[in-house]
């Protein structure tokens, strides 16, 4: 039987601290705050600081591809002179694919699918998960194979868009050419270097600089249009389709280049809980698709009057004078770009953990009051290491483009199939009408898709090789818990008969609280068994605690604490969190004493249970099994996980073979 990855009252909730656990004074305190643990600080901000914010985080990488995107589309062609079809026709593939996938799917559609406000592929699909009403293989695979797309697409986004920058010093300064490698690794290492401060300190830069890239962006398409204002039928698609109809050897090509248009598409979605539906909306109508069209516009413009300019058709755009101007706020935008991208892994990996397919990592909350503000270390090193790589291997973002292409075509048709399911599951619509409306998008993006499969030995077996490895990583590691939760089930006494046996023992009641915690509330905490056969003690109070996460991103004051008095000194104490929130259990003791538990704080103790998995299948089950326990190493402390105080934990732990 297939198990849900985020069983209620089973799965821990989501870490966000690296720090010390709160001490006994914090703890106190914290119960002296019984306000919700979670608030939400970007919604007390104004619509103008939002949408600055939008600009800044959700399109930093989408605002990097007129870099790129034509240039690499142009050169695919073959052509040696590009004229009006080859130019022209690029140019209306580029301007329908941002206004369909982007505007369309994105701004349009799904930005109003969210779950209590967040966004992106796993909340998409715990919606059709929770309204599906039963567990699903196929749809479980979707979201593991998006997460796992995404992993590719964090690694060489950094690499690409830096890289590509940095290659205008060419154009300034000829001689520093052997120096472009070099001084792309300074940044990307300067870059992962500062992940651990956080970004709140210069997050207030990032939305004035994207501003002033992006009418940048503008000002120099609008310069040349008027040169060429011939550009502007290229708004008519009947050139995109002919393009594709009289060029039947390059359009395949050309469609994985027209594609780099749209990447980083996929943030207006994934961000939607940072920002909310409207600024994202707002920044995209006002500022941010019209200066990417002028742009692609002035970029054709210039190529149709002068076609050698076409190998450095973005940064050809600037007069000689203000080319430095134009680099150095290039670089400025790419370093913005790939930061997006390396917080978005942030996000998806705790989303992934809080699903069960990771781990729990050990986190860091750079600024409070901000949930999205986190920093994971091994996720951190592990992307600066395969930049690098990415960045020796290939040498130059020419070489780059090939790799680019399918880790975020692949994440977004499954995107769009889930978007499906929840057409059909959510909103109810026919199955069969459900498909007809995602039909368009999903046959361009599945066009994309094969387009970009072509390159795959060019490069392309990059984003995949690190995909299909994240998602091995992630399913060993869910069938692993699986395992472990069927070994202990097996073996687990239900905790009403337990208290029901425990009425009459001989065990010794000792003064103060004791609390087990348990991942399921029907069992005894293997903790506590381990506890009175060898102490024979009991508290006075003992609390079984389940930590829950809940299938939505965060837990209201209602929901947070639910205190149980089972008989005897036994009580349960449920605390319910969110899957885009911190687990702080001594924090959320404020509002398990608001439902009813007292306790001393001063005379209480929390003890864990550490189970150590040992692997003892055969052939690749034994392979898949030595993988969870390697990730099982890996595991943040329980104690820090959780924020228990840590001069108040016991640890007892037992081996489980899976």
């Amino acid at each position: 039987m297939i198990h849900d990855p985020i069983p209620r009252g089973v799965q821990p909730a989501l870490p966000l601290f690296d720090e010390e656990a709160l001490d006994i004074a914090d703890y106190l305190k914290s119960e002296a705050d019984p306000d919700d643990i979670h608030t939400d600080e970007s919604h007390r901000e104004g619509l103008a600081a939002l949408t600055l914010g939008a600009v800044g985080v959700v399109y930093g990488d989408i605002g990097t591809s007129p870099i790129y995107a034509f240039r690499e589309a142009i050169r695919a062609t073959g052509a040696v002179s590009p004229g009006a079809s080859e130019v022209l026709g690029i140019l209306s593939l580029l301007i329908w694919t941002l206004i369909l996938i982007v505007t369309v799917k994105y701004v349009f559609f799904l930005l109003r699918a969210d779950n209590r406000g967040e966004g992106g592929i796993l909340s998409l699909y715990t919606l059709v998960r929770l309204a599906a009403g039963k567990r699903s293989v196929p749809v479980l695979l979707l979201a593991l194979a998006g997460a796992a797309l995404f992993a590719g697409d964090a690694t060489i986004t950094p690499a690409i868009s830096v890289l590509s920058a940095v290659e205008g010093l060419e154009l300034v300064l000829p001689a520093m050419t052997p120096f472009v490698i070099p001084v792309t690794l300074g940044i990307l290492m300067a870059l992962f270097m500062v992940q651990r401060q956080g970004t709140a300190s210069v997050a207030r830069l990032f939305g004035p600089i994207c501003v002033l890239w992006f009418l940048t962006l503008g000002g120099l398409g609008l310069a040349h249009i008027a040169e060429g204002p011939f550009v502007l039928a290229s708004f008519n698609p009947a050139w995109g389709v002919g393009f594709l109809i009289n060029h039947p050897g390059v359009a395949f090509v050309v469609l994985g280049a027209i594609f780099l248009a749209v990447t980083g598409g996929e943030a207006l979605y994934a961000d939607l809980g940072h920002f909310g539906r409207r600024p994202i909306t707002i920044a995209w109508f006002a500022l941010v698709l019209p200066a990417l069209v002028l742009n692609y516009l002035g970029q054709g413009a210039m190529v149709l009057t002068d076609p050698h300019l076409a190998g450095e058709s973005f940064f050809a755009l600037a007069p000689e004078a203000l080319l430095p101007a134009l680099v150095v706020l290039a670089t400025a935008a790419t370093v913005i770009a790939s930061q997006a991208v390396i917080t978005g892994a942030f996000s998806m990996a705790r989303g992934a953990i809080q699903l069960g397919f990771l781990p729990r990592l050990r986190m860091l909350h750079t600024a409070e009051g901000q949930s999205g503000q986190i920093y994971i270390g091994a996720i951190n090193w592990l992307l600066l290491f395969g930049v690098i790589w990415l960045v020796l291997s290939f040498g130059s973002s020419s070489a780059l483009a090939s790799a680019y292409g399918i880790s975020v075509t692949g994440s977004m048709v499954l995107e769009t199939l889930l978007a499906a399911l929840f057409l059909w599951r959510v909103l109810k619509v026919p199955l069969a009408v459900s498909l007809l409306i995602v039909s368009p998008v999903l046959m361009v993006e599945s066009t994309f898709f094969a387009s970009n499969a072509l390159k795959f030995f060019d490069g392309g077996y990059v984003p995949v090789t690190v995909a299909a490895v994240v998602a091995m990583l992630m399913w060993a590691w869910w069938r692993g818990t699986q395992a472990v939760r069927a070994r202990v089930a097996k073996l687990a006494i239900s905790t009403d008969s337990f208290v029901r046996m425990m009425r009459g023992s001989s065990v010794n009641v000792i003064p103060g609280t004791a609390f087990f915690l348990t991942g399921d509330p029907g069992i005894v905490p293997s903790a506590l068994l381990h506890n009175i056969k060898h102490n024979r003690v009991l508290h006075e109070q003992t609390v079984l605690l389940t930590v829950e996460t809940l299938r939505v991103p965060y837990a209201t004051a209602e929901e947070r604490a639910t205190v149980e008095p089972l008989g005897g000194c036994f009580v349960r104490l449920i605390l319910r969190f969110g899957f885009m929130e911190t687990p702080n259990v001594s924090r959320a003791m404020a509002h398990a004493r608001a439902a009813g538990l007292k306790f001393d704080v001063m005379a209480s103790t929390f003890f864990l249970g550490r189970r150590r998995a040992v692997a003892t299948g055969t052939g690749v089950e034994l392979v898949m099994d030595r993988i969870y326990v390697a990730l099982s190493r890996m595991a943040a402390d329980p104690t820090d996980f959780y924020h228990l105080p840590r001069d108040r934990v016991v640890e007892l732990g037992e081996r489980v073979a899976i």
